[in-house]
């Protein structure tokens, strides 16, 4: 028999000076007070690893929201009107058509076989960065690099690779559970740009198709398949975000751990096969995305608090990953770690699209670091970036030849 909890939630605002820099103390008060916190308007965020693990497979919780809920958030520009064509925010069967197609260009096999491109790529670029003794881990290597993967999987040339960046960058702004009023313009003006651009790649493809992520989403369209240009343009702007700025953030909060850690570093420099646990202690410690929305479709418990149907739930991610009920040393950085369920890239039939490509990328890079580098030590303090994800603006690395 279910326990009737009564009072309201402690209040949570994820935008907070404090929770920006640094929310691991505020997510443990949270989990404490109950598996509950007020978040927003009609929102609840979800704070407890149990909670979190088992509603992100909830058929009662669903990812397409009104296109009032997409204004509120995101404004009634370009970004907030985006959301309603793009996989992540549709439910079966929309959701099943485009990620099946979709999910094609991030396919574990074709990520495999991308590998040593990938490889030849973070090569070139720890080559440019380390020429002067030291590198910024965000601007040298986590920001260029998947905007030229995700370039490479569309067939863009790498001559506009400089033009897309910012735009890819801005992008992230529009993925924030609430957008602040001074993001909004210039997330609308990535998803306008983005779509501009997009949009004229997919008119030369029409006209001579290659084997790259837009030529197949085309292929189906033109196959019969439902899947309307508009579709086919803003998933492919929306791809940008699924295998940039998860990848981004991975690779530059694992590179701020590890200089946090020098302990962890040696592990690693000892035994490198430890890459690939270390990459999900990164996605675990330090979550790139900190929390995932979903609306509630019936009414459901959490906690003996029963959560109406048009309710929207805040899965907090990051607060799941310490949870001290499930992890042991929740707040220590462990790259021996094993197991680890973390619940980085989310569960069920939203598992992050990029999850497999953003794995790869970053065991290629941290390899990459090792073996090229004896040293590598902080050269000044990182600086984070502002938003509602674990991004850094800045990590200046000093480095040694190895």
């Amino acid at each position: 028999m279910s326990t009737v909890v009564s009072g309201l939630p402690p209040r949570f605002d994820a935008l907070s000076p404090e929770v920006v820099a640094d929310p691991y103390p505020s997510y443990r008060e949270l989990r404490e007070a109950g598996p509950l916190c007020r978040m927003g308007p009609a929102s609840f965020g979800v704070t407890r690893y149990r909670d979190v693990a088992s509603l992100i497979r909830d058929p009662r919780l669903g990812s397409e929201f009104p296109d009032s809920y997409h204004r509120m958030s995101a404004g009634e520009g370009p970004a907030g009107e985006f959301f309603g064509q793009i996989v992540l925010y549709r439910d079966p069967p929309d959701h099943t058509r485009l990620r099946r197609l979709i999910g094609k260009a991030f396919s574990p096999s074709l990520v495999r076989a991308f590998r040593p491109r990938l490889e030849r790529m973070v090569d070139d670029l720890l080559e440019e960065a380390a020429e002067g003794g030291g590198f910024d881990a965000v601007r040298d290597l986590a920001f260029p690099l998947p905007v030229m993967v995700v370039c490479a999987l569309m067939g863009i040339p790498a001559a506009d690779h400089d033009l897309i960046r910012p735009h890819a960058l801005n992008l992230g702004r529009a993925f924030a559970a609430i957008v602040p009023e001074s993001d909004r313009a210039a997330a609308d003006e990535a998803v306008r740009w983005l779509r501009g651009y997009l949009g004229e790649v997919l008119a030369t493809r029409r006209a001579e198709a290659g084997d790259d992520l837009l030529s197949r989403m085309l292929a189906a369209e033109d196959g019969g398949d439902t899947l309307s240009h508009e579709e086919i343009v803003d998933n492919a702007v929306f791809s940008f975000f699924a295998g940039f700025e998860t990848t981004t953030n991975l690779i530059a909060t694992g590179c701020a751990a590890l200089l946090d850690h020098p302990d962890q570093l040696g592990l690693l420099r000892a035994d490198p096969g430890l890459v690939p646990r270390a990459v999900e202690e990164f996605l675990r410690y330090d979550s790139p995305i900190q929390g995932v929305a979903r609306m509630v479709r019936e009414p459901l418990e959490v906690g003996g608090r029963t959560i109406r149907a048009g309710r929207v739930l805040i899965l907090l991610l990051g607060s799941a990953n310490r949870d001290q009920e499930r992890f042991d040393d929740p707040d220590s950085l462990l790259v021996t770690r094993d197991p680890n369920p973390h619940v980085a890239f989310g569960g069920g039939t939203h598992l992050c699209l990029g999850a497999a490509l953003a794995r790869v990328e970053a065991d290629v890079v941290f390899r990459s670091l090792l073996r090229r580098f004896r040293v590598l030590a902080p050269a000044a303090p990182p600086t984070r970036r502002t938003g509602t994800f674990r991004a850094y603006e800045s990590i200046p690395v000093a480095v040694e030849a190895a």
